[in-house]
């Protein structure tokens, strides 16, 4: 077997588009008669491979797979699927579910019902639905009133919670609108509505409507918080951080970079160093782009 050299692996994936890189499997496939992904399988493993591998899918197929991977075979990776379903907007959603038909041969929202249950699996599949409304130009002040007094009627306010509620406005009112809601909601509510959310339900519910208000306040910040998060016990959880890290490289990732930098008061790119090593470490920090 030859050695392998990761840092030019490293060094020429992380610093390309996904476009470049689908040039350059297809380059590699015409020159070495062999298919540029089955050499990286070969030639890589652990998190170094996940991250490569990661690299070598579009944003939409590598959501589309991350969420097939947890909920195929025994047992549902929740975080998983809360994470990419409560934060991809609706355009996202709508690319996921076209992609993950073409590759999976199933719709998402059937296999979404069929691994969860309760309100929770009637949040997701609201979500999947992507019935959620465009964004206006017109600021509908009595809708917003009226949206912010039934979250409060829905759930701080009775006894039990009328979850059915939450979801339909949750699921369906564009972000700017819910934005202004929950400010709202705040003249109805002696709590706001994180703090009613964790009050009100538990479990992956609690965590699903967490996940969507912090990303319908400030998406690139919930991501920022996810990767700190996963970066402060002893061993990163890797998985995490790299499905974070290849799935909004080519979206959103400088901004994310900004958020974590005014939020934790040190830049993501010293975080990752810090947190982890190897050429792991090297393909992050690549990866990330750059100090702050």
């Amino acid at each position: 077997m030859m050695s392998v050299d990761e840092q030019t692996i490293i060094d020429i994936l992380t610093r390309r588009s996904y476009e470049q890189r689908r040039e350059i499997a297809f380059e590699y496939e015409r020159i070495a008669k062999k298919d540029l992904i089955t050499a990286l399988k070969a030639a890589l493993s652990g998190s170094l491979e996940a991250l490569m591998l990661g690299l070598m899918k579009s944003t939409a197929q590598y959501d589309a797979s991350e969420l097939r991977a947890s909920m195929k075979g025994l047992g549902t990776d929740e975080e998983t699927l809360i994470e990419i379903v409560c934060s991809r907007n609706n355009e996202e959603l709508v690319e996921i579910k076209r992609v993950y038909r073409e590759m999976f041969k199933k719709e998402l929202d059937k296999d979404v019902a069929g691994d969860t249950s309760g309100d929770f699996a009637k949040l997701l599949l609201a979500l999947v639905q992507t019935k959620r409304d465009e964004p206006s130009n017109v600021i509908d002040y009595q809708k917003i009133d009226e949206d912010a007094r039934c979250l409060y009627e829905a759930g701080v306010k009775r006894k039990g919670t009328d979850v059915a509620t939450w979801i339909s406005i949750m699921s369906q009112r564009s972000v700017p609108h819910l934005q202004k809601v929950f400010e709202r909601y705040k003249s109805y509510s002696p709590y706001d509505m994180k703090e009613s959310i964790r009050k009100e339900v538990k479990g992956d519910l609690e965590k699903s409507f967490l996940t969507l208000v912090e990303c319908f306040e400030n998406r690139q910040l919930y991501f920022a918080n996810r990767l700190s998060e996963a970066m402060k016990s002893k061993g990163a959880k890797e998985k995490v951080v790299t499905r974070i890290m290849v799935s909004r490289c080519e979206v959103d990732l400088m901004k994310i970079r900004t958020e974590f930098k005014r939020q934790h008061k040190r830049s993501l790119y010293q975080t990752i160093a810090e947190h982890t090593k190897g050429d792991y470490q090297k393909a992050l920090l690549s990866l990330c782009g750059g100090d702050d």
